[in-house]
């Protein structure tokens, strides 16, 4: 019998009302309820939380709520943590107040040939896999759920910055994992769920060691010890990063880091235990190949992404790939050496950077990387680039009349936007960026058989090669060797054009 429920805030008093079927969603840990709109849900823990479990949850909703959401950048991260607002007791039982997740991250279609997941949540497990995007396997998912690979990029970036701002925060989420993020292709946005678990260290220690295939490997090597040894590894900033390489890895290239061909013990729970913990090697290892995957183990489901001579994580650019290697080689034992999610989100920009649409308007993927080759073709369909391929090195001043390259590059394509932080150094692309730099200054077109750049806002954009001024309103044409400054003011870069493919 369906019944609603009154219940209220153990902090503010606030009463809610949620709906009781007799069926409530069951998670790990709790059972949740809808409220009568579904603007919110009330999540009840099962167990009986003691005062420390208490205690950490009254943290989330007030002190750490207040210091994510209530100040400047606070509503970008509205939309990127579905994060507890409130506390309830109802018989005992702790719940939280969790507002709904938005609309686009439930399926509108779901698989290709039924509507077996439609209105289900978009967890990550469905895009990291390449199975559900294989055209011969019927529980596919429909093209209209994909989007393409730069949209993957862009997803990563979300969830880069939201683990940097919980780190900065001093905050572990604990759990990263593809069921733990929510993700929209379509909008290329993510959201990071199950934040009632952060782990502060020092006051609140994890409730869980993760999630498998995400658990960092010292955890799992450790975890037959008893929980107060000092050897033991739980979750923490440390094993966030790892989890996070892992989830940029599997979005990007649909296939895990570290699942490949090596066998360890004929017991296949000691074997995953060996090959994610203790013994763990990653699959595209440079000088070590026993964890390549073997072909003839391979569901042809998982073809060609599973196959990493034919799509290697180089594929994702010299940015990423170099975050790849700290990640599973030198960081993969080594926790202190992983990179940052500022150091993700960083790379993950400026690949974006370096995409080229692909040609070939069958093209499953319909963007690439720049592969900083004279002859570049899309990895993914072989479809080679046509035509010259203007490569723009952004420079900085080092020293009065002294300029330095940046390890920066922008690739132009037809109507690419130039945008202020490509301009000038001191504006840095991140969440609190201003609405009026998000807007173009420039673009990018090929026009009469020539490249040009078309100055929409630029106010000093000079053309050094042939010392003119390319006032607002006016196009300089883009050649090869050309230098042109962007901006006078302090931080503003010059860009040197090298013409490929030509």
């Amino acid at each position: 019998m369906t019944k609603t429920i009154s219940v209220s805030s153990t902090i503010t008093g606030k009463s809610y009302q949620y709906i009781d079927t007799g069926e409530p969603m069951r998670g790990g840990m709790k059972d949740v309820f809808f409220s009568p709109d579904k603007s919110y849900v009330v999540a009840f823990y099962r167990d009986i939380q003691d005062f420390n479990s208490k205690e950490r949850l009254k943290k989330i909703v007030t002190q750490y709520y207040d210091n994510f959401f209530n100040r400047e950048g606070g509503s970008y991260y509205k939309d990127l943590y579905c994060w507890p607002t409130d506390m309830v007791e109802l018989d005992k039982k702790i719940g939280l107040i969790v507002p709904s997740y938005n609309k686009n991250f439930f399926f509108k279609k779901g698989y290709a040939t039924s509507d077996l997941i439609k209105g289900e949540e978009k967890q990550g497990k469905w895009f990291a896999s390449p199975k559900f995007r294989n055209k011969q396997f019927s529980l596919r998912l429909d093209e209209s759920e994909l989007g393409n690979w730069l949209s993957y990029f862009q997803i990563c970036v979300n969830i880069a910055r939201g683990v940097k701002r919980l780190h900065s925060a001093g905050l572990a989420h604990s759990d990263l994992s593809y069921k733990n993020v929510l993700v929209d292709p379509i909008s290329k946005s993510a959201a990071i769920i199950d934040i009632d678990g952060l782990v502060v260290p020092g006051l609140f220690p994890p409730d869980v060691i993760g999630t498998a295939d995400f658990i960092a490997p010292e955890v799992l090597a450790t975890k037959h010890l008893n929980i107060k040894d000092s050897n033991r590894k739980l979750p923490n900033r440390l094993t966030d990063l790892h989890a996070l390489a892992v989830l940029i890895y599997m979005y990007l290239l649909y296939r895990h880091p570290l699942k490949g061909g090596k066998i360890h013990d004929i017991d296949p729970e000691k074997d995953d235990l060996l090959a994610m913990g203790e013994k763990a090697l990653f699959i595209e290892h440079p000088t070590d190949n026993s964890n390549k995957p073997k072909l003839n183990q391979i569901n042809p489901k998982e073809l060609p992404w599973a196959d990493t001579s034919k799509l290697s994580y180089k594929i994702t650019g010299p940015y990423l790939k170099s975050l790849f290697e700290r990640a599973f080689i030198d960081g993969l034992h080594n926790p202190m050496l992983r990179p940052t999610a500022d150091e993700w989100e960083q790379a993950l920009l400026k690949t974006t950077d370096l995409m080229q649409t692909c040609l070939n308007s069958s093209c499953e993927q319909k963007w690439y990387v720049f592969d900083n080759t004279n002859n570049p073709r899309c990895p993914f369909c072989g479809t080679a680039h046509r035509g010259t391929l203007p490569v723009l090195d952004l420079y900085y001043q080092f020293r009065p009349a002294i300029w330095k390259p940046e390890n920066h590059r922008l690739m132009v394509y037809n109507n690419q936007y130039l945008f202020q932080w490509h301009v000038n150094r001191n504006i840095i692309r991140n969440e609190k960026l201003t609405e009026a730099d998000k807007m173009p200054v420039g673009y990018f077109t090929f026009h009469n058989n020539k490249w040009v750049l078309v100055n929409q806002k630029l106010s000093s954009l000079k053309d050094l090669t042939e010392d003119k001024e390319v006032p607002p309103g006016t196009m300089v044409e883009i050649t090869d060797g050309k230098k042109l400054l962007l901006s006078k003011e302090d931080g503003g870069r010059v860009i040197l054009i090298t013409m490929a493919n030509k």
